[in-house]
């Protein structure tokens, strides 16, 4: 599977409750690893689809330091969301959380989704960074539930949006 873009991500289902999606950048995995653990930084990248933003960005990236994310549509106030704590921070390498989803208002197929594991690896290669999301669902159902909320499509939207930023200087 891959989703749409210049440089698009590629998403596998190495088992049965597990999706890994891969996605090159060109920058430094100091800059990618700031993007991804400044709220600041993640506010103007992580928005997925048109029309929605994320209002609360709140993170804490350390060793039990916990994380609680919303995304509102601008369009009919829907909201959902993320939260849960971070199990290893290993700066700019890796990290590694819980993640529990919070339906918000909108509801959706992924109430009952249990908590997941998500771990990035980020990786630089001359001035290349490709970073590895492995998301390691509760259940088959619970992975499946996501990949079907179009999860893997909203990512490449946002990295997309992330390409921009790092193309900026991540100031």
């Amino acid at each position: 599977m891959t989703a749409r873009g210049r440089n698009p991500a590629q998403v596998s289902l190495p088992s049965d409750r597990e999706v890994v999606v891969t996605r090159t950048f060109h920058a430094p995995r100091a800059l990618v690893y700031r993007a991804w653990t400044e709220p600041e930084l993640m506010q103007r990248w992580l928005i997925g689809l048109p029309g929605w933003t994320m209002p609360v960005c709140e993170m804490d990236p350390r060793v039990g330091g916990r994380f609680r994310w919303v995304w509102r549509s601008e369009e009919d106030g829907s909201q959902f969301g993320f939260h849960g704590v971070f199990q290893e921070v290993d700066p700019p390498a890796r990290i590694r959380h819980t993640q529990n989803f919070d339906a918000g208002n909108l509801g959706g197929s992924m109430t009952e989704s249990g908590e997941a594991i998500v771990t990035l690896s980020l990786d630089e290669r001359n001035g290349i960074t490709t970073a590895r999301t492995r998301i390691a669902y509760a259940s088959k159902a619970a992975r499946d539930a996501a990949v079907a909320t179009g999860m893997t499509d909203g990512m490449e939207m946002s990295y997309q949006k992330l390409d921009g930023l790092l193309a900026e200087g991540v100031h």
